[in-house]
């Protein structure tokens, strides 16, 4: 296969939490293995060095404008997207302006992954996603493939810009599937719900601290994840009394993380919005029932066997119905999951494969 220059343009940095920057980095340090690979990000903590090597990769990263954590606009970029040329330019995430600017490079092919969830999550940024329009139509219109992490992306997509159905393909997110083979599950007294994500409203982590009184007293709520939501999750488990019954992580080591993915009895996910998942990816390869809101993508892993659905808006007293129930019946393990493996489970090799795929058509 013939070596190519590739762009990756993102508007998060690889530290960041969250699907965009882990989707960015494993394609990455991937890709670097064979072809000279250049990645463009923004850094609004101007904490880390503008020029970076990152497994062979080289990394600049450009200030960011972002207030309300929107926008992400980089006038450095832009200048220096104009300055760019690159057999293939990949932009990512529809809502923020790096992917806009994209089109702006020279390039033979561009490819576009969109992440795309069809509103904002603020009445702020709903607007900033109908300001966006006329330019998202720009870029996704001189896009050669437009790539969505799931079929509810790919028809969302499809149902707002109207592009045909050979413009678009499903590439699903990717986990690292031999980090799981050596995971074994910790012995503790049954009753742990793990979540994981960025604590942002709507991701739902209000209704897991909601639904602890509703649940006998051996059940325990562990929290992995940094956001805004962070003080008043605290100030709502006080009020309720259950303060003594959860544990939040602000940021744990990769090892840490799977091994919670591992030692939880049921993880939950209450997102009003979501592409794809890559957290409910991961708790399945660990073995660990999922309990998931019925919206957006992630009606696409209920099964009631492995992963369970609530309807959204969330009732309290269903939710925990259905947590006693996941608890009480199901015996979760690697061999049940192993139906998702291959299809919606990707390791990122081969997400990564299906990617140079298109580069080369």
């Amino acid at each position: 296969m013939k070596s190519m220059r590739i762009l990756q343009v993102s508007p998060f940095t690889f530290d960041e939490v969250g699907g965009v920057s882990e989707h960015v980095r494993n394609i990455t340090s991937r890709l670097a293995k064979k072809h000279d690979v250049t990645v463009y990000v923004t850094d609004g903590r101007k904490s880390f060095p503008r020029y970076q090597d990152f497994d062979g990769a080289k990394v600049m990263r450009f200030t960011r404008y972002s207030p309300n954590d929107a926008y992400f606009f980089s006038l450095d970029m832009l200048l220096a997207l104009r300055k760019s040329e690159f057999d293939v330019v990949h932009a990512h995430c529809y809502h923020a302006l790096p992917m806009h600017f994209a089109p702006f490079a020279k390039y033979k092919k561009l490819i576009i992954t969109t992440h795309f969830h069809g509103v904002g999550h603020s009445t702020f940024r709903n607007s900033l996603v109908r300001l966006f329009k006329p330019f998202g139509e720009r870029a996704l219109t001189k896009a050669e493939r437009i790539i969505a992490v799931s079929e509810y992306e790919k028809q969302l997509v499809q149902r707002e810009f109207g592009f045909d159905d050979d413009k678009l393909v499903v590439i699903p997110n990717g986990v690292i599937l031999n980090d799981f083979s050596a995971l074994r599950k910790k012995q503790h007294n049954s009753g742990t719900i793990l979540h994981v994500g960025n604590l942002l409203e709507y991701k739902g982590s209000r209704h897991l601290i909601e639904v602890l009184p509703k649940l006998s007293e051996n059940f325990k709520l562990e929290i992995v994840g940094r956001g805004p939501m962070r003080p008043l999750l605290e100030k709502r488990a006080l009020q309720l009394k259950v303060r003594d019954r959860i544990k939040f992580y602000d940021r744990l080591s990769r090892q840490d993380l799977l091994q919670k993915y591992a030692d939880a009895d049921i993880f939950v996910l209450l997102s009003r919005y979501e592409a794809y998942s890559i957290v409910v990816a991961e708790a399945l390869t660990a073995g660990t029932p999922c309990i998931v809101t019925k919206t957006s993508a992630l009606t696409e892993w209920v099964d009631e066997k492995t992963c369970f659905g609530v309807n959204f808006p969330v009732d309290l007293d269903s939710l925990a119905r259905k947590i006693e129930y996941v608890l009480a019946h199901t015996n979760t393990d690697k061999e049940q999951t192993r139906k998702w493996v291959g299809t919606k489970i990707l390791d990122w090799d081969n997400v990564t494969q299906k990617l140079e795929d298109i580069y080369n058509q």
